[in-house]
């Protein structure tokens, strides 16, 4: 595990590019609490990495959420986010199909903001690509299944985000997305940071720490992260 000191973009990329040498598809995970920037980050990896001739595909874990109208069924609505509202198994198959099948085209899904649902099929992997970049919260979680889910990664990095632009980002996209701000604070208070307590414990287990605020990208749309 690599921590305590700067990790530059560009050395982000040089890391990748590395694991790809050996010729297999590489997956990266990007574990992180509730707004770290973690969507901003993946989606970064793979335009660069793609534009440098090494083609990459972000394939979030967003959209493994279990609908609304199963958590509604479950009485789990109200905790949208915590990791029993995954289909935690689903994305494990999904993980071992991209590591394996690289002759045809993989869907995953991916997850709308707009109307706060998984979408099936929305994100094709094709054969060409040779990098996966699958951000999400519980990717170092010890429960069952999580642990054959990092296996099945290359390695996973956790993203870290100063705790006060953290919660802004985090409220307003909340705000954004249709909560009124005391919903939003609400929210915040009494769901995600009891989700981010159990994410930040994960922490340490991580293959490299990557501090945010750092690494030296223009993060302007990290508050959109999951």
């Amino acid at each position: 595990m690599s921590g305590g000191r700067p990790v530059t973009g560009e050395k982000l990329l040089e890391r990748v590019r590395g694991l790809a040498a050996a010729g297999e598809r590489v997956v990266i995970g990007i574990a992180g609490c509730p707004g770290a920037g973690k969507s901003t980050l993946a989606d970064w990896l793979a335009d660069r990495l793609t534009r440098s001739g090494l083609p990459a595909v972000r394939v979030p874990m967003d959209g493994f959420h279990l609908a609304d109208v199963e958590l509604r069924r479950l009485g789990r609505l109200t905790r949208k986010g915590a990791m029993d509202t995954f289909d935690a198994y689903g994305y494990l198959a999904l993980l071992r199909r991209i590591r394996t099948e690289t002759t045809a085209v993989v869907y995953a899904p991916s997850f709308d903001r707009e109307i706060e649902q998984p979408i099936a099929g929305a994100i094709p992997v094709p054969p060409a690509a040779r990098v996966v970049v699958s951000e999400g919260n519980y990717l170092l979680a010890a429960d069952e299944p999580w642990p054959r889910i990092r296996a099945v990664m290359t390695e996973v990095w956790y993203v870290d985000l100063d705790d006060r632009v953290r919660l802004d980002r985090l409220t307003r996209r909340h705000i954004r997305f249709g909560k009124s701000p005391d919903q939003a604070a609400r929210w915040v208070a009494e769901v995600d940071e009891p989700n981010a307590a159990v994410i930040r414990a994960t922490r340490d287990s991580a293959d490299l720490l990557i501090d945010l605020d750092l690494v030296g990208l223009d993060v302007p749309g990290a508050d959109r992260a999951p």
